[in-house]
């Protein structure tokens, strides 16, 4: 009778009344899934990295001389010469972080077509909206978060090093501190990541689109109708305005998203210059999201319907 009632909890398994089963994360795990399978997302932001680093640290013969001349000028232009180098680290990071976004979301869906592998990924219990919105949370989430600690842990070596070689040639640090604020440009940079994201949604939705959709050659798909179009428009009534909206689709965020102060080559010195508010308000930001929303349906339609290349 010990034996029967001590073997009960183990042998009632899953019908015991206490149990309860570890509910499944299918979309956890195709994001994750997706960024195992594509370790260019973060690689190619270190190798960036790695690049800026080394060219900074060129960069720094003669530095403590040229430090010494800065500061003895115009405090404005001082912060921007300081600031300068941490400011191209970034812009060149969240470059890349584009460019990589863009190209993946490309081969999201062609290329598990081409390679065959959608015959195994439609045969797990994982629907066609988890996989296609785990691959657009891709270049929406993980990405700028990538780029944030990226950009942070570069710019916090280049710090790091700038002042190991002011102290070695007996100067102080605190002007690169006072000059390059770490946790305020912290703040600056996730939001103005996230913003971005926001506004190139659409871009990250059409090329998905595109991939779910061609039988090959993915990039000029998804390139050549829009210079057809600006081409088309620029021939037939000498006007540029879809070329207009491209570029304001590419870099209209930051008017928007920031208050900018460019006297004597100063860009984000304060939060204040933060404009949330006016950003949320545009109607660019929303029509965006609702053609990247048409554009991720569609996708998820299509994929529900192709088979392999």
């Amino acid at each position: 009778m010990n034996a029967q009632s001590n073997a009960l909890p183990e042998s009632a398994g899953a019908s015991a009344p206490g149990y309860r089963a570890a509910s499944p994360q299918p979309f956890l795990w195709s994001v994750r899934r997706e960024v195992w399978e594509n370790r260019f997302i973060y690689i190619a932001l270190l190798i960036v990295a790695c690049v800026e680093f080394f060219g900074f640290l060129v960069s720094t013969v003669g530095l403590p001389e040229r430090r010494r001349v800065v500061l003895l000028g115009d405090p404005a232009k001082a912060r921007s010469a300081i600031e300068a180098p941490y400011d191209i680290a970034a812009i060149m990071l969240i470059l890349t972080a584009f460019v990589v976004g863009f190209f993946y979301c490309l081969d999201a869906l062609y290329g598990e077509r081409r390679e065959r592998s959608i015959l195994f990924w439609k045969s797990l219990p994982v629907s066609d909206r988890t996989t296609v919105l785990s691959k657009t949370t891709v270049p929406l989430v993980v990405l700028p978060l990538v780029t944030f600690a990226t950009v942070i842990a570069t710019q916090l070596v280049m710090l790091i090093s700038t002042s190991l070689l002011l102290i070695s040639h007996r100067m102080s640090p605190a002007s690169t501190w006072t000059y390059v604020p770490l946790a305020q440009n912290s703040i600056v940079l996730l939001y103005g990541l996230i913003a971005i994201a926001l506004w190139h949604a659409p871009i990250f939705g059409w090329a998905l689109l595109i991939s779910g959709w061609v039988r090959r050659a993915a990039f000029l798909w998804a390139v050549l109708p829009i210079l057809s179009i600006s081409i088309f428009e620029k021939i037939t009534f000498n006007t540029s305005h879809f070329a207009a909206v491209m570029k304001d689709r590419f870099f209209g965020f930051a008017p928007t998203a920031f208050t900018f102060e460019l006297h004597h080559g100063v860009g984000i010195t304060s939060l204040v210059q933060l404009t949330p508010g006016r950003y949320l308000s545009t109607p660019g930001l929303w029509l965006g999201l609702l053609f990247a929303a048409v554009c991720i349906t569609a996708a998820i339609r299509l994929r529900r319907y192709r088979g392999p290349l």
